[in-house]
């Protein structure tokens, strides 16, 4: 049953039936005391919840102890639809779904900052309903509505879940965390200035060359490093590492510790840590592919050094659990191949597939990442002739996907998230003499998109499955392509590992259907994040 919520509006729809123009029960106004026990009465029946856009919505409930079972993400559904009907980019949210579904002029896309002057007036409650109701027509007509309904439903879950890990926050413990910027930086500045540990690196690169230089300008060492006698094109770790010079050392390290004191510093700490807890803001689907983005915080670059700030409660446990080698296994469910499902039917798929590889478990890896990357340097041409003869259907699944990049095409993934079309620019680049290379690198990009996309499709259903298993007061509290992470009790850690797996199995059949691939999750109970690796 959907029931919609704008302002503090809600507005019960009924079935699907209903969205057709059926008599439906009045809206009532919950008013702001009375919202949140109005929401969670009606959450306790079989409601799905259509609101706007759930990072708008969703964190005052969570704040005033609501949680719900499922909603329908207006804005991210729209996203998804514009996108399937090659407007990838267009406007998604629901003042510009109404504006275009009643042949108005679409506002542009630029939310509002809390509290600005002049914000627009969220959209009520019926044209809520509205747009939903063409949303849901829309999807009826897609070539297959049961996948892209499925979409739609794990990318709601997911914004649910993005809301309630920012809301939960991830366990990090700001007094080791101290402890372990002073270990490795020396104490904390003052606002300004360079860490001892830092600065000290600094003086020494300066020395090097024998005149100040300062290691955080780019400019200043390709200067430098010339004066010396050697070019440089940038400053890259990788480059820098090729050359000879007595600066090179302390300026790797010196990059190094300043990326860690700029992203994972003091500072940072004191905007993103709070309670005791990491609060990162989640964007689910902020990747092209599906995959999520943070919009701060850096909760997907999270240093392995860091991890040994993140701590259980006492009493409490970390279940971290990822799926191993999660997008070959997707590729061999997608593309039917009865060779690589035989060998994605094991927990080591790439020892499964050595022996058609010579024996050899990394010429296995090198050619399914050559396949799904594109990759053509090394051995991985030699090792992609193995594949394309004895995984013929895996091989031909990517080289399609391929095809169709290079030729401007549109490539969608299982459940129908569908790829950015070609750029204009990129139109100009394939006519002229570079066309060669631009149209490979856009097969590339579409051979991954394939396989990426319906992996982060895979993750997204595993949460959604997971989250609804896991026994109160077990949340999820951290997120990372193809790894989930549940802080709970000790005494519930059985249960959350065994709801891991089965939640794995639920996600696989939700989307495959019977199939012989395996997509393993190995959970362990650790009290510190950085033993789980």
């Amino acid at each position: 049953m959907y029931t919609v919520l704008a302002g503090e509006t809600i507005l019960p729809l009924g079935g699907t039936a209903r969205l057709a123009g059926a008599p439906r029960a009045a809206a009532r106004e919950a008013g702001p005391a009375g919202l949140a026990q109005a929401v969670r009465g009606l959450d306790a029946g079989p409601t799905r919840w259509v609101w706007a856009d759930t990072r708008e919505t969703y964190p005052d409930l969570l704040r005033a102890g609501v949680r719900v079972g499922r909603c329908h993400d207006v804005t991210l559904t729209e996203g998804l639809l514009l996108a399937h009907e090659g407007r990838y980019g267009e406007p998604r949210s629901a003042r510009a779904a109404h504006a275009r579904l009643h042949g108005l002029p679409v506002p542009d896309e630029q939310p509002s900052a809390p509290g600005t002057l002049f914000a627009p007036e969220p959209l009520g409650a019926e044209a809520v309903a509205e747009v939903l109701a063409g949303q849901l027509r829309r999807i009826e007509a897609l070539p297959d509505p049961g996948r892209f309904r499925l979409l739609v439903a794990a990318e709601s879950a997911g914004a649910l879940i993005a809301a309630e890990m920012g809301h939960d926050g991830m366990p990090w413990r700001r007094d080791l965390h101290d402890t372990l910027l002073t270990e490795l930086l020396g104490p904390r500045p003052v606002h300004g200035m360079r860490p001892a540990k830092l600065q000290a690196l600094a003086d020494e690169v300066s020395a090097a060359f024998g005149h100040p230089v300062n290691p955080d300008s780019v400019q200043q060492l390709v200067k430098a490093f010339k004066g010396a006698g050697v070019a440089l094109k940038s400053t890259r770790s990788w480059e820098l590492k090729r050359i000879d010079h007595p600066a090179v050392a302390p300026l790797l390290a010196y990059k190094e510790l300043a990326r860690l004191f700029s992203f994972h510093g003091w500072t940072w700490a004191d905007q993103w840590v709070r309670g005791g807890r990491f609060r990162a803001e989640y964007v689910v689907g902020g990747v092209v592919s599906g995959r999520w983005a943070t919009s701060g915080g850096g909760a997907l670059q999270i240093p392995k050094v860091m991890r040994r700030v993140v701590m259980a409660d006492d009493g409490w446990t970390l279940i971290v659990a990822d799926a191993a080698q999660l997008e070959p296994r997707v590729l061999a469910a997608m593309a039917g191949d009865a060779g690589l499902a035989a060998a994605a039917g094991e927990i080591d798929l790439y020892s499964a597939l050595a022996k058609s590889f010579g024996g050899e478990r990394d010429n296995a890896k090198i050619a399914m990442l050559s396949a799904m990357y594109g990759g053509t340097s090394g051995d991985a041409a030699k090792l992609l002739a193995v594949m394309r003869q004895r995984f013929p259907e895996a091989y031909r699944f990517v080289e399609d996907a391929a095809k169709a990049g290079e030729e401007g095409r549109l490539v969608r993934s299982w459940l129908g998230r569908t790829s950015p079309p070609p750029s204009e620019r990129w139109k100009e680049l394939v006519s002229g003499p570079e066309g060669g290379r631009a149209a490979r690198d856009r097969g590339r990009f579409t051979r991954n998109f394939v396989v990426q996309a319906t992996a982060a499709e895979w993750a997204l259903s595993l949460m959604a499955v997971l989250r609804g298993m896991l026994p109160d007061p077990a949340r999820l509290v951290f997120f990372q392509h193809d790894e989930v992470m549940v802080h709970c009790p000790l005494e519930q850690a059985e249960e959350v590992m065994a709801g891991v797996s089965a939640a794995a199995a639920e996600a696989s059949r939700l989307l495959f259907g019977r199939t012989p691939v395996r997509f393993p999750m190995e959970a362990v109970a650790v009290s510190c994040y950085a033993d789980a690796k």
